[in-house]
């Protein structure tokens, strides 16, 4: 007899088996499979647990074996697998068979929650597994996709379950369907309360139509951070389907949700982030901010400040939508489809550009600033907005009068029938967004009026781009087209596309 129970790896993990043995011999509990830190000591947590529980812990040899021995087995998510095992291998609990078990235990015989729980579900559900005990904060997420779900606090309470099923073939129903999280809550601020800075949020919103990446830059204090943490509030709600999957990533990464994650996560590490923070990794290959951001927005504030090597190895996720792990014993891929907007001031000091202040980086400085990104990054930058000064907005802007700003609900509503159009236009394509579209769909999707085949041959002449920018332009200006409800990209979008991805090529140029 065996408890199934799941061990995180990547995305999909491991399915473990739980054997117990029990045979006459001295005292002592031995487990074997590769076992590592907190699963070595879990049999002092449940040896306690029992007694605590009001069980009586067996007396004699115990062997725990964790299949397949050749995985090796972290965290303390095998916990009360292995107390239940112990529990049947004594004849004291039911067999388990079919059953899925997942809890750490406190030597007061409580439960505390596992990471990974929605993962453990999918796997388990792939298996043939039917039923499922887990402690009571990772319910939320196992309902999301298994329906016999026995929520439990305690030791003593998966035994009541066990013998529950085991009476009646069944568990209680003891759980609601799975309620939104704290991450589905209305967003904090609207586009409405930043004043001015139209062609910024002109990027933004073309940004959150089409799944294009964008850097900011610009002079400190010109709204460059307060707008992009804005973005959220004007994207579309997540997919069922993508829900899921951006769900299980979270809840691989230990952060335990009580329901499905429907809008776009939104993710801004500290620019001291290390490689492995941001890119995934880890014994276990634990899901980085790039995963974390899976269908929704990575924000980079201060982007020069980051680590020139992570800032390099966004080019491969960039590209593929995925980042691969590489381990002596395995290889791992995780999901990383995300938008990268980053923000940048124009140089070191922050003051090129601005008015009434003077700016001591040289010109020297101020390209070994901008160099840090690399020609390979920033190509795959299809929007580049410059921001203007908060001394040249006040100029524009009347601070304390009537709001004329649009506001987020309103440039969402252009966004959702953007995201439509896509999403129709890609049916079946393996496509998302404009942003993801290969070179072959580029082609199939791009018609360009005679004025606007003019414009784009005139623009790429003058800018000297590369392929990529080739099809980044008409990406963009795909998107722009769908914005306005056009099925033929026109001069006017091109033109506008062009102007985005011209800025920054050389930003000293552009600022002074």
């Amino acid at each position: 007899m065996f408890v199934t129970s799941y061990t995180p790896f990547g995305v999909d993990g491991v399915i473990i088996r739980v054997e117990a043995d029990i045979r006459r011999g001295i005292p002592g509990v031995d487990i074997t499979g590769l076992a590592q830190g907190a699963v070595k000591e879990a049999k002092e947590r449940v040896r306690a647990a029992f007694r605590n529980s009001g069980f009586a812990f067996p007396s004699d040899r115990i062997l725990i074996n964790l299949a397949p021995a050749g995985v090796r087995k972290e965290g303390a998510a095998l916990d009360l697998p292995i107390a239940i095992s112990v529990m049947a291998a004594a004849g004291v609990a039911p067999r388990a068979d079919n059953v899925m078990v997942l809890g750490e235990l406190e030597l007061s015989g409580r439960l505390r929650p596992v990471r990974g729980a929605l993962a453990a579900a999918a796997a388990g559900l792939a298996d043939g597994v039917a039923d499922f005990i887990v402690p009571m904060e990772n319910a939320g997420e196992v309902r999301i996709l298994a329906r016999n779900v026995a929520a439990v606090e305690t030791l003593k309470d998966a035994f009541d379950a066990l013998v529950l099923r085991h009476e009646t073939g069944s568990f209680p129903l003891c759980l609601a369907p799975p309620q939104n999280n704290e991450q589905n809550k209305p967003f904090v601020g609207d586009f409405s309360e930043v004043r001015g800075q139209a062609v910024y949020k002109r990027a933004l919103e073309i940004a959150a139509a089409g799944g294009h990446n964008l850097l900011a830059f610009g002079t400190p204090g010109a709204g460059k951070t307060m707008l992009a943490r804005r973005t959220p509030s004007i994207m579309p709600a997540l997919t069922p389907k993508e829900a899921v999957e951006v769900t299980r990533l979270h809840s691989l990464a230990g952060e335990t949700q009580s329901g499905l994650i429907t809008r776009p996560p939104f993710r801004s590490p500290h620019h001291s982030a290390s490689a492995e923070g941001v890119l995934g990794g880890g014994k276990t290959a634990r899901p980085g901010e790039i995963s974390l951001a899976h269908f929704g927005v990575l924000f980079m504030d201060e982007a020069p400040q980051f680590r020139i090597n992570v800032l390099q190895a966004l080019r491969e996720p960039l590209e593929d939508r995925v980042i691969s792990i590489s381990r002596a014993d395995r290889q791992t891929r995780l999901p990383a489809d995300f938008q990268l907007v980053m923000a940048a001031n124009p140089c070191p000091c922050g003051k090129l550009g601005m008015t009434n202040s003077t700016c001591l980086c040289s010109p020297e400085e101020v390209h070994r600033y901008w160099r840090k990104f690399g020609a390979a990054l920033m190509d795959r930058i299809e929007l580049r907005a410059l921001v203007n000064s908060p001394l040249e907005t006040a100029k524009n802007v009347s601070l304390m009068g009537r709001n004329n700003e649009e506001t987020s609900e309103q440039i969402a509503e252009r966004v959702l029938r953007a995201v439509a159009v896509q999403r129709e236009r890609f049916k079946g394509e393996g496509v998302r967004r404009n942003a993801r579209m290969t070179p072959s769909l580029v082609e199939e999707h791009c018609a360009l009026s005679e004025d606007a085949e003019n414009a784009l041959r005139l623009a790429i002449d003058r800018l000297g781009a590369s392929g990529r920018a080739f099809h980044g332009v008409l990406r963009v200006a795909r998107t722009i087209a769908d914005l306005e409800g056009r099925g033929a990209i026109q001069a006017p979008h091109i033109d506008e596309a062009v102007q985005y991805r011209r800025l920054g090529d050389d930003p000293y140029d552009a600022l002074c």
